[in-house]
């Protein structure tokens, strides 16, 4: 097993920028018709180096500003953006992108997330996921119905349905209980009321979960994810978590 330092992600902050070391792939997937769902792909430092290592595995859902089929436009917020200025991270990140018009959806995020743990040397009991604003919402959603699969979620600024944590139940309900959960949001977000990260924590805690974490910035408006991705203690909370 791989242990990963609090001091190793500081030191990554401070290499000089460079080029992209993401990748643009993609996979064809069947919704109604067949279509390439595109995304970029973030391979740690020493993954060729180490063919033996798995890795864990982090999921970026962006907003609804960078839908479109330009893969660059996935860039401009949270981790691919830190990695395009060159921070390294101790993850394998695959951050889709969605068509235009369209919101995130399950089935095809499900088709993903198994073509990555195939293609890709993961961890499968480190499967991390996050997204901001509709991204925000893509992870309460997926991250609630593959709750048994990922270890911890972390939405920022988005919400969901209260009513799928109520309907979680054997061990289903016993998988979300113990899945990581800690949502971000500004306490002055005109865009996604901070109410909707509420409501989700706080049925949480109704249904029995021990420890969803909620961190609201007083004086932040929508933009409450580049403070959170800028914060190493992020990353360092994801990797407390697995999957027995």
């Amino acid at each position: 097993m791989i242990r990963f330092s609090l001091a190793l992600i500081l030191a990554s902050q401070a290499v000089s920028f460079g080029a992209s070391v993401q990748t643009q792939e993609s996979i064809t997937v069947q919704k109604k018709r067949e279509y390439k769902a595109r995304f970029l792909l973030y391979l740690p430092e020493g993954y060729q180096e180490n063919p033996d290592t798995k890795w864990p595995l982090l999921i970026f859902l962006h907003g609804a500003g960078e839908r479109g089929d330009d893969l660059n436009r996935v860039k401009v917020h949270g981790p691919p953006k830190l990695v395009e200025k060159g921070q390294k991270f101790p993850f394998v990140i695959v951050s889709p992108q969605c068509p235009r018009n369209q919101k995130w959806d399950d089935q095809v995020l499900l088709s993903l997330l198994d073509h990555a743990c195939k293609q890709y040397r993961v961890d499968t009991s480190r499967l991390y996921l996050t997204g901001l604003s509709m991204g925000g919402y893509g992870s309460w959603s997926l991250g609630l119905a593959l709750c048994d699969r990922f270890a911890a979620i972390a939405p920022v600024c988005g919400g969901g349905s209260f009513i799928d944590v109520y309907n979680a139940s054997g061990a289903k309900g016993k998988a979300l209980r113990s899945l990581g959960v800690w949502a971000f949001h500004g306490a002055k977000d005109t865009v996604v009321p901070v109410n909707e990260s509420k409501k989700m924590v706080e049925a949480l805690r109704k249904f029995g979960h021990p420890d969803p974490k909620l961190t609201i910035y007083p004086s932040a408006r929508h933009d409450s994810w580049t403070r959170t991705y800028d914060d190493p203690e992020l990353y360092l909370w994801f990797l407390k978590h697995q999957r027995k």
